[in-house]
Order: C-alpha cells, then structure tokens, then sequence
C-alpha cells in the first residue's frame, strides 16, 4: 500500500507542535488532519501524523496503532497543549496535560553507548500523546520563548524558533511571510 501523503502546510516541528499542527488554515477555511481534511479518514489522518513522526516504527518495543483509542487520547493531549500553548499556561490545560503524563513514564537504561532512556505506558494508546506532552516539556525546558504561534493573522501553525537570533515569525517565509509582504505593498501602493 502507498503511503498518504501528508497534506498539512508545515510538518518536521517537535513532536508537541507538530501536533497542533495537525490543524491549519486552507483558503480560509479550517482544516483537521484529524477530521477528514484531504478526504483522509480520521484514522487515515491519524496514520499520517504517526509514520511523519515515527510512531508507526517506534523502535521503543512495538509501533503504535492508528486506532480509535489512541486517537482519543491524542485529541484530548492535542486540546490541552493548544490551551497551554495559546493562553499561556491556563490552569485547567496545565492539569489536563498533567493527567496525560500520569500515563507514562520514562525508565532509565545503561545503553551500549551510555545512558539512556525508554518510556514505559501503562497502556499503549497513550503513547503517542503522552510522548507529545513530555516534548513540550522539553521545548520549556530548553527554550520557552521559542515556542510560537504564526504572526500571520489568519494562520493557526506553530513553529518553535530556531534561528540565530530568535527572530522567526512566520511558519513559512515562502507562505505566510511572503503574504505579509505583499499585504504591506499594496496597502503602500495604494496610498500613494
């Protein structure tokens, strides 16, 4: 079988924001990967999202299933991080996210190359969004104000920052920057 291509504008983003990159703005309307956007099945949808992050081929002991369990509880991890992410630690998402890491933990190995680290589950269909939850954490503890939504009014994406400077703006240049510029030439265009 083929693989779906994956129709969403912005992929390769740390796995707690390529999750809520999973909806997005198409010609002004919403999209949802997990909601039939490109004629894709929830489920559809959602095998999509996990072989674009390497959860169908985990490595961690066995993939993870694209079934109606996981996606439940990848939806419910998908709410709480936009609310954290979007209203900057709202008290009710902090705890929503916390029920999802109370599903995992991480156990520590002595690896051939050193130490490491496996996450364990309690029950596999957590897996995915409790891997989500544990990378925000990880981009909060790495760099907090590089976690960021577009500037582009009329965009949802998310991206975390990782130029230079921590100057970034845009989900894409090539999209949402581009339609920024051509937005301020022709309102100057216009006024002369």
């Amino acid at each position: 079988m083929t693989p779906t291509a994956d129709p969403r504008p912005l992929t390769g983003e740390p796995l707690a924001l390529d999750l809520l990159n999973t909806r997005w703005m198409q010609e002004g309307e919403p999209q949802d990967l997990f909601a039939g956007a490109a004629g894709l099945t929830r489920l559809e949808g959602l095998d999509v999202w996990m072989s674009a992050n390497g959860l169908a081929t985990d490595g961690l002991s066995a993939p993870f299933r694209a079934d109606a369990p996981t996606l439940i509880h990848l939806l419910t991890a998908r709410e709480a991080l936009a609310r954290v992410v979007d209203d900057h630690g709202a008290p009710k998402a902090r705890e929503v996210v916390d029920a999802v890491l109370e599903h995992g933990r991480v156990r520590l190995t002595l690896d051939p190359e050193g130490p490491g680290e496996r996450p364990e589950f309690d029950d596999r269909s957590w897996g995915p969004a409790w891997l989500a939850a544990r990378n925000y954490l990880d981009l909060l503890d790495t760099a907090p104000d590089r976690i960021r939504k577009c500037a582009h009014e009329a965009c949802v994406l998310h991206f975390f920052d990782t130029s230079r400077n921590g100057t970034r703006r845009w989900c894409s240049m090539a999209a949402c920057g581009n339609r920024a510029k051509a937005s301020r030439h022709y309102a100057r265009s216009r006024d002369h």
